[in-house]
């Protein structure tokens, strides 16, 4: 007889499983937001995006400083939140950014065309966003933030007394 409702996942071939899961997500959602960052800072520019994207909702109740100042940060955000995914470092800061991304993104396209397809552009990259988000950061194995929990974890007691060097 077994206990707890799903056994199978804690054997280590799930546990490698999940492992693998979580590093392609996140090298995918990563590589998708850093080159978007890439393209709006280097070839783009912040300025270029702010106009482009940004300021034709300045017809609308939205102040022009606020559409400036978003449409600014933005490709840093992704570039900063994208790369910091593909090294596996402040993984939950990064998603959290990139989530702040999403929603003003979904946001604005609902000001101007109510019918947005979000299909195309929000909601693969909102799947393996919450994906992300919802599995244990332990299972993500490969990444910086796990390497670098694991060696700050105190060595095991062996149970002696004290030790001298």
């Amino acid at each position: 007889m077994t206990t707890g409702l799903r056994p199978e996942l804690g054997t280590f071939e799930n546990r490698r499983s999940r492992a693998w899961a979580c590093l392609f997500a996140r090298l995918v959602l990563g590589l998708i937001f850093f080159m978007a960052g890439v393209y709006k800072v280097f070839t783009m520019t912040p300025a270029g995006h702010v106009r482009r994207w940004f300021l034709p909702y300045r017809d609308t109740f939205l102040p022009v400083w606020s559409l400036w100042l978003v449409g600014w940060l933005i490709p840093f955000v992704e570039l900063v939140g994208g790369a910091l995914l593909i090294a596996g470092w402040r993984i939950r800061a990064a998603l959290l950014s990139l989530g702040v991304v999403l929603v003003v993104v979904t946001f604005g396209h609902l000001v101007k065309e109510p019918l947005y397809p979000f299909h195309e552009h929000v909601i693969p990259r909102l799947a393996l966003l919450l994906f992300l988000l919802v599995l244990p950061r332990e299972d993500d194995a490969f990444s910086l933030d796990r390497w670098i929990a694991a060696g700050a974890d105190p060595p095991p007691s062996s149970g002696g007394g004290s030790t001298t060097s």
